[in-house]
């Protein structure tokens, strides 16, 4: 982890100065004491914000605060949302990261069960079979978890269907969307997709299971300034229209909330039927991609291990536990 990854700045203290002010205005001596910067240092510090893209309101003889559209994303605003004291996460929360699994990953062994990591942006974003994910800043909402689960290899796969269930929650808690489940880790919304998964985990050798695994998550909030890249124009979408106070904040925080008591049992899951009644894949032609090429199936049904239920135009049916699969266009 780098020096700027692991120690907050400048910058971000006066974020999370800013963001615990509310709507009360901080005068420029104050902020500066705080900071134990100079008042000239302070004035750098609001631009350096301006920039980035935050909406700051500065009142001659009462100083400054942040407008009230803005969409903040830092651990003040995200604890503001979470359970108090009794919240079992410990969270970094960054405007930039490399990538929020691969931080969390090489501090694992070091680092708390349900600690979490969140970012407003990433550079070196990952997806599935070592695919880039689009990250750009201010739009959306990047974060990993830490889990330490006493499940098999076999069963990770239940955080991943666990945390689609927990972001269908949390951006029904917090929008108006109606969000849906491509199996096994995509979330949908109006036909597209506004959040991907990507669980990683460290056997442990002696025992077979798992040592931890980390849950990284990627929602697409709003559409980035300018659209999506040619690439993703047909598959990527957005969860909100318009910018909302703090909406990732809001939503960061529902989704740790939902996401630990849905893992708080994952011997006995008990979020099948919630992820079963939002999968709308469930009765479509589908392929299923093989080693070599698509095979064309229809989707039966999901079972209480989350796995896909398929049945292939020669009448087999076959549980998937992983993979990928499209919907089929028939003519």
């Amino acid at each position: 982890m780098s020096d700027s990854e692991m120690k907050m700045t400048t910058k971000q203290h006066l974020l999370s100065i800013l963001t615990s002010a509310g709507d009360d205005y901080l005068s420029g001596s104050k902020i500066a004491k705080s900071l134990g910067i100079s008042r000239a240092a302070v004035w750098k510090q609001i631009r350096a914000l301006s920039e980035d893209g935050y909406e700051i309101e500065a009142v001659t003889n009462r100083g400054y605060r942040l407008a009230k559209t803005n969409d903040v994303l830092s651990e003040a605003c995200v604890r503001r949302y979470l359970w108090g004291n009794e919240s079992p996460y410990t969270l970094e929360v960054y405007d930039e990261i490399t990538s929020t699994n691969t931080v969390m990953k090489a501090n694992a062994d070091h680092l708390p069960e349900w600690h979490a990591i969140l970012a407003g942006m990433q550079t070196a974003g990952r997806g599935r079979s070592g695919r880039s994910f689009y990250s750009p800043g201010a739009t959306g909402l990047y974060l990993s978890v830490l889990l330490k689960p006493a499940i098999s290899a076999s069963d990770a796969t239940r955080i991943t269907t666990a945390a689609a269930v927990a972001a269908c929650q949390a951006i029904e808690d917090c929008t108006d969307a109606t969000p849906a489940i491509k199996w096994v880790n995509d979330v949908f919304v109006n036909g597209k997709k506004v959040c991907g998964i990507l669980t990683e985990a460290s056997l442990d050798l002696e025992s077979g299971g798992l040592a931890w695994a980390v849950m990284g998550i990627g929602f697409d909030v709003y559409e980035p300034e300018g659209g999506y890249p040619e690439e993703l124009k047909e598959i990527a979408g957005a969860i909100a229209k318009t910018r909302e106070k703090d909406l990732r904040a809001r939503l960061a925080a529902a989704f740790l909330r939902h996401f630990y008591e849905l893992c708080r049992d994952l011997v006995h899951p008990a979020y099948v039927e919630e992820y079963r009644k939002r999968s709308f894949l469930i009765g479509q032609s589908i392929e299923v991609y093989g080693s070599d090429k698509m095979i064309p199936a229809v989707a039966v049904d999901v079972d209480d291990e989350c796995r896909l239920i398929v049945r292939y135009d020669d009448g087999r049916e076959e549980a998937l536990s992983s993979g990928e699969v499209r919907v089929r266009l028939v003519k």
